[in-house]
């Protein structure tokens, strides 16, 4: 069962290469969340360094989008991105290094995050990036 589903009222933004990055987000946190409920610790840390490696890329390519336009709320939306990222990695150490984590606890974690920053963060750079009067 899927622990999150993307749904363009509460998660589109209307920036097609945001939108479309979010639901590929969506469906390795799934993937994750399926696999961390079966057991298999090889499968789970492939499907955590997916997810991680996604979720870096992602933030970098709307990093970038909101630098090269001159959001005035790049700094503090960084912020936010790194403080994610810092924690996600806490995990994949933690896990890779033989640790038991609660990756249960991991997944739903990312799933509030998203459900949060996406319809409240990630929506304030629309009319930046598009051009879009609010």
């Amino acid at each position: 069962m899927a622990l999150i589903t993307w749904t363009k009222d509460q998660h589109g933004v209307g920036v097609d290469f945001a939108d479309d990055q979010h639901k590929v987000l969506f469906d390795l946190l799934n993937t994750l969340h399926e696999s961390s409920a079966q057991g298999d610790r090889k499968k789970i840390g492939d499907d955590l360094d997916a997810l991680i490696d996604y979720v870096v890329d992602h933030f970098k390519n709307e990093e970038v989008e909101m630098k090269e336009r001159g959001y005035e709320n790049y700094e503090s939306h960084k912020a936010l991105h790194d403080d994610l990222i810092e924690k996600c990695a806490a995990v994949q150490t933690k896990f890779h290094s033989g640790e038991d984590i609660a990756l249960q606890e991991t997944t739903q974690l990312i799933k509030d995050w998203l459900d949060g920053h996406i319809p409240t963060h990630d929506r304030a750079y629309v009319p930046c990036l598009t051009g879009a009067t609010a």
